[in-house]
């Protein structure tokens, strides 16, 4: 029995070192995987330079030189943009020349203006005629610099007929109230204005589809019991309605009628009437 317990012990401490063992092998094997990944990389052996020195000829060499500059352009020192020169000459084909540097307009010249003068009153700024263009003044000699008298105002203080601005046909014009929509406006070319000669303004929907109101009122008259002012209208919704009830038994009629004549039924698309 004594053998068989010393037995018993030699096998549970050979058990025990087997698997203290595996434990040891697998915690090894753990920590050499990085270094087997190190080595089998194909940057071993070649220690990388973080030296200063290093590091200025790799930025060196990876630059690319400036570019030349072309015709008419004057590089700028080390920061590789450019910038146009001041010889190039504006678009002769829309400033004519010949005439009275007053009379060009504001695209052919470049005036020096401020915000020191009083609103509405006349105030004077000096111009520059812009190379290329040639201009005289009252003596008919040529001029590249003169006097400009303008309104002291802002572009988008004119009055409407001297800007034009985009119309828009998907807005409501027979709304109440009224509706608006954001439109762009460009001062004319003769005007000369403080300011930038484009900006947004919010106007009333005003355009027209081609429908008259003299005809609508007509047709509701004559053929209103039949829908045909609905129709004429783009409404035809409502002139089937008509159609199929006779004018709802002349009620309806009536309504549209008066309606119409007072211009609170307009065309379906929302435009005004001629």
């Amino acid at each position: 029995m004594a053998t068989d317990y010393q037995l018993q012990g030699v096998g549970k401490e050979r058990y025990n070192m087997n698997v203290r063992g595996i434990i040891l092998l697998l915690l090894l094997d753990s920590c050499l995987q990085p270094v087997r990944g190190y080595l089998s990389s194909p940057h071993a052996g070649h220690d990388p330079s973080y030296g200063r020195d290093a590091q200025q000829t790799q930025v060196l060499s990876t630059s690319a030189p400036p570019a030349p500059a072309s015709s008419g352009e004057t590089p700028l020192g080390g920061s590789g943009q450019a910038v146009r020169g001041t010889d190039t000459p504006a678009d002769v084909s829309s400033c004519p020349s010949g005439g009275l540097c007053t009379k060009l307009p504001a695209e052919c010249i470049t005036c020096k203006t401020h915000t020191n003068c009083t609103y509405g009153r006349e105030a004077t700024f000096q111009c520059t005629v812009k190379p290329g263009v040639h201009c005289t003044g009252g003596s008919r000699q040529q001029l590249t610099t003169f006097s400009l008298n303008m309104t002291c105002r802002f572009c988008w203080q004119l009055p409407a007929s001297l800007y034009k601005c985009t119309n828009s046909t998907s807005c409501m014009t027979v709304a109440c109230p009224r509706r608006r929509y954001n439109a762009t406006c460009a001062v004319l070319d003769h005007v000369h204005c403080l300011g930038a000669r484009t900006f947004p303004k919010r106007l009333y929907c005003n355009w027209t589809g081609g429908y008259r109101w003299s005809t609508a009122l007509a047709l509701s008259v004559t053929l209103g019991g039949f829908g045909a002012d609905r129709f004429y209208l783009g409404q035809w919704r409502e002139g089937l309605g008509k159609l199929f009830s006779f004018g709802g038994l002349g009620i309806w009629t009536l309504i549209d009628v008066l309606l119409i004549g007072l211009g609170y039924i307009g065309p379906a698309d929302g435009s005004l009437y001629i």
